[in-house]
């Protein structure tokens, strides 16, 4: 008779331990599975942050591009200046002059040097602003204020400096005088 106690409580014993290993086969499956989803989740998110940084760097780096001829059109706009300056003063010059076929000449070239290098600047979408008409700020700076008969007041008398813009950015803006 102990002998068949013994045999029930070993078996007994047998049936707690399969249940036991089988309660923890079934936690760790349902941890590895937490565990699996979890990094499952992770990978979708760190994959979502590498495309989203991704585009953002084509877009910086497109927008780079965009705009790359900025600071070389600055720097020219000073010679630009110059040369209109230079047309002016040989056009004032050779009306009080002997030598007007010479200044001529010389006005000629100094013409065809600034067209080809506006030709070149718009070829590159850098452009004047238009300094007729209605003053704008995001366009004009108003250095001055003048009386005028013919102009009604805020609107633009005379250009000082011409500005330019690339694409939609003012490089530099007209320097201008306004009535008041």
């Amino acid at each position: 008779m102990q002998d068949e106690n013994e045999k029930i409580d070993s078996s007994g014993n047998e049936n707690q331990e399969q249940e036991l290993q089988e309660n923890a086969e079934q936690d760790s499956k349902e941890s590895l599975q937490n565990k699996i989803k979890e990094l499952e989740d992770q990978y979708l998110r760190t994959y979502a942050d590498f495309e989203n940084t991704k585009k953002r760097l084509v877009r910086e780096k497109d927008q780079a591009l965009e705009y790359a001829y900025e600071k070389i059109a600055k720097d020219l706009l000073p010679s630009i200046d110059t040369l209109e300056i230079a047309l002016k003063t040989i056009k004032d010059s050779k009306e009080n002059s002997d030598q007007a076929e010479i200044l001529g000449k010389i006005e000629e070239g100094i013409a065809l040097t600034l067209d080809n290098l506006l030709k070149t600047l718009a070829k590159h979408g850098i452009e004047p602003i238009d300094a007729n008409g209605e003053f704008d700020p995001n366009f004009h700076d108003a250095i001055m204020q003048v009386q005028s008969d013919s102009h009604n007041v805020g609107e633009i008398v005379a250009e000082m400096q011409k500005g330019y813009k690339y694409k939609e950015r003012v490089l530099r803006p007209s320097m201008v005088s306004i009535a008041k």
